[in-house]
């Protein structure tokens, strides 16, 4: 059952959405204090609990598609970011938002995406390890150098910020596998699911307390997060087979670059740029989008292998 409810990412995400739209006030109380940060960060160390040491050392084993899935993830998305927001003159805001998605590494809903379209989910899991270990570096001075000319950006800030929300928690999810693989074991059922609430509540906080800004300026935003996502997918895709990459390791790569850690995007842009709150909003149209449209290609993707199953040799050892 927890797997089931964890493949109606999108659908709770949706539902969620226009609940926190509609009556804000229900969630409005997660806005107080850190608790979406606490949140985040409970969800970086259940992605830490799924990885070993093991894991680290497949980067190496895998040097070729791994750099080709990182360059595709911080070339692409970044500069997407910024040229969308720049054709579509947003406001500062807006654009700020839509950069700073674009800069954050790929997200763990991108795992089970990879899983449903029976991609390569173990390159997958690679891939957003490598990004999201780089992020505390890459996510800062994207950051600053492409939004710099909107908003004054303090790297160090995000520096620390990311540090603190992504590489510390999955540093202490790694160390409880490897110590307490017991306790390990029976978290790990529920962790997918648990994901899904997580990012669903920073959503819904974010929602709620920007409710009637989202519902004003709602077009310019979904215009300029479907622009940002659907072009990732697709050049995510074309880098790949430019490369000479198989179908399966083609989509995989579509699906990390297309879909980002929104659920970081929300807290960096809550944190680091405070006098934007719809920056922050950004992120969460984008954690929306995102999962609809994978799980659109996802479905797609997956009918083909079953029509024309020698195609691919997909690896569908699922770790979120």
């Amino acid at each position: 059952m927890a797997d089931q409810l964890t493949n109606l990412f999108p659908f709770w995400l949706l539902l969620i959405g226009a609940i926190a739209l509609r009556w804000p006030q229900i969630f409005i109380g997660l806005n107080q204090g850190n608790l979406p940060v606490l949140i985040l960060t409970l969800i970086m160390l259940g992605m830490g609990l799924t990885l070993s040491l093991d894991d680290f050392r497949r980067v190496g084993r895998l040097p070729r598609a791994v750099l080709t899935g990182f360059c595709a993830q911080y070339l692409i998305m970044p500069f997407l970011g910024w040229a969308i927001a720049a054709a579509l003159r947003l406001p500062p805001a807006l654009a700020v938002g839509l950069i700073l998605v674009g800069t954050c590494p790929g997200g763990t809903a991108s795992n089970l995406i990879t899983y449903i379209a029976r991609a390569d989910v173990a390159l997958s899991v690679v891939m957003t390890l490598a990004s999201t270990l780089a992020a505390v570096v890459m996510t800062p001075v994207l950051t600053q150098f492409l939004a710099g000319a909107y908003v004054p950006v303090n790297g160090w800030l995000l520096f620390a910020q990311t540090l603190q929300v992504v590489i510390l928690p999955v540093a202490i999810g790694v160390a409880l596998n490897r110590w307490a693989p017991r306790l390990v074991r029976q978290v790990l059922p529920i962790a997918p699911l648990l994901s899904v609430v997580g990012i669903c509540l920073i959503c819904a906080a974010t929602f709620s307390a920007n409710a009637e800004a989202i519902l004003q300026q709602g077009r310019q935003m979904l215009l300029g997060v479907f622009l940002l996502h659907s072009l990732g997918f697709a050049l995510g895709w074309c880098f790949a087979k430019l490369c000479g990459y198989s179908q399966a390791i083609a989509r995989t790569i579509a699906i990390e670059v297309g879909m980002q850690n929104s659920g970081l995007a929300i807290i960096l842009a809550r944190q680091a740029f405070p006098l934007l709150p719809l920056a922050a909003a950004v992120g969460a149209i984008s954690g929306v989008m995102h999962s609809l449209i994978g799980s659109f290609l996802a479905v797609i993707w997956r009918s083909q292998v079953q029509r024309q199953p020698e195609a691919t040799s997909p690896h569908n050892s699922l770790t979120m």
